[in-house]
């Protein structure tokens, strides 16, 4: 797929036609899309007289707030990771003494 693959996806109603550069991306996009779909579902019965591009930034704001606590785990168990390999060096390190 080094062209890539053309794909049509259905965000809030519209109709999008996106690249994908790879079977893995496509499916990324395809999941994002229903997550999307999903939140903003859930946005239109609880705000049922927002308009539509104040529950789409409500899907933003969601997701992006996500994004960044995932983002800040993933740096934190990266942290924790560094510091046990360490701590596993310097045992073994002393071990051969």
């Amino acid at each position: 797929m080094a062209q890539g693959q053309n794909i049509t996806l259905q965000i809030a109603g519209k109709d999008f036609a996106l690249k994908a550069s790879s079977p893995e991306q496509e499916q990324a996009m395809r999941l994002s899309a229903e997550r999307i779909n999903a939140t903003l579902a859930k946005y239109n019965e609880r705000y049922p007289d927002k308009p539509l591009e104040d529950k789409l930034i409500f899907v933003c704001l969601n997701e992006t707030v996500a994004r960044i606590l995932m983002q800040n785990k993933l740096s934190a168990l990266s942290a924790e990771v560094t510091a046990l390999k360490d701590d596993t060096d310097a045992y073994l390190a002393g071990l051969g003494k």
